[in-house]
């Protein structure tokens, strides 16, 4: 189940290195010290949560309302995280290292020792969650970043952001592999973002006819699909039409193995739509599925610039209190847990 949006305006430029090393080590204490104390299983759900990523983000110091949240965080995660030592694997990244992805996991059959079929199912998850986000629901954000988070148990978290130059911001999505039953039917559970707009969401349940009619329509014979595209062709780009005679041979049983097709995008998926709309009156959701977050000071100096000595001192911290919690002495690490009682009332 895809777990949230954040919506965040598109900022351009790099992490100054001095940041992006301290952030790689805070982010490695964090996220073993959650590890250790909760298990991979709640990290993997914590990454999941839009809320929770955003805190994240403010205490390694970055922009609290950047695009570059999502690329340098993710970024931070996966050369600070070993996953021989955690037992979690950061895997993708930003542009032609998203592409990379499918590959990335395939070699966790070494470091994780996981079978052919749990490495197949992997993959698809990695696809699917990328592939909803672009073209089921069609939001006008086209993905640039994609990072899939795995356990040594198979279980995942998916962390991907898209762009839109109309709107010049950037929506960011979270899935997480518990909640996953089917990849295009309501997968939304916690959402966060500032812009909002019209939406072809055939992931909503409003769409659930028109989900089933598309299926039946590329099942049909191609002749009287083909015709109903010729007769619609003011509304219907006729340049879907290969891709959903292509379909048509594949028999998809359900819309989810209609999604998976290649050579199936949003453009085909938009046109089926429209076409469920039209002739037989189902008409699909135009919900936008988007509702509407400083430890260390921040990048560009909000609300305070980054202070290294105490940002230093953090890590240092963390850092012992884990060595120390390895070896068998959680005194550190109980006392770090102790100091929520100095918080104000529902800051927990």
């Amino acid at each position: 189940m895809r777990t949230g949006f954040a919506d965040l305006p598109l900022h351009y430029g790099h992490c100054p290195p001095w940041l992006f090393q301290r952030m790689k080590r805070l982010g490695k204490e964090i996220s073993e010290v959650i590890v250790i104390e909760f298990g991979k299983d709640e990290f993997l759900k914590r990454l999941s949560d839009p809320f929770f990523f955003q805190s994240f983000a403010c205490v390694l110091g970055f922009d609290w309302h950047s695009s570059g949240v999502t690329t340098t965080v993710m970024g931070a995660l996966k050369e600070g995280i070993v996953a021989e030592e955690t037992g979690i694997s950061v895997l993708g990244g930003k542009g032609k290292a998203s592409k990379k992805t499918p590959e990335e996991i395939k070699n966790l059959d070494k470091a994780f020792n996981f079978s052919e079929q749990k490495i197949y199912e992997l993959v698809y998850a990695s696809k699917m969650s990328a592939k909803v986000d672009n073209a089921v629901v069609q939001d006008g954000y086209q993905l640039y970043h994609h990072t899939f988070i795995v356990s040594e148990e198979g279980k995942w978290a998916v962390v991907q952001q898209g762009m839109s130059d109309k709107s010049r911001y950037a929506r960011r999505y979270h899935w997480l592999s518990e909640k996953v039953i089917e990849f295009v039917k309501e997968p939304h559970a916690a959402i966060c973002c500032d812009v909002t707009g019209k939406t072809l969401n055939m992931s909503a349940n409003e769409s659930e006819e028109a989900r089933k009619i598309s299926v039946d329509l590329v099942k049909e014979g191609q002749e009287n699909l083909k015709r109903l595209i010729l007769d619609m062709k003011h509304e219907i780009d006729l340049k879907n039409y290969k891709p959903l005679m292509d379909a048509h041979e594949f028999q998809p049983k359900n819309y989810e193995e209609l999604v998976a097709i290649r050579g199936i995008g949003a453009k085909s998926l938009r046109a089926l739509a429209l076409l469920s709309s039209l002739v037989y009156g189902t008409e699909p959701s135009w919900r936008d599925p988007c509702k509407f977050a400083f430890s260390h000071g921040g990048k560009d100096g909000y609300p305070f610039p980054v202070d290294r000595k105490t940002y230093d001192k953090s890590i240092e911290i963390l850092r012992t209190a884990l060595d120390n919690a390895k070896l068998g002495n959680r005194e550190k690490l109980e006392a770090i847990k102790r100091l929520k009682v100095f918080l104000p009332e529902g800051f927990e």
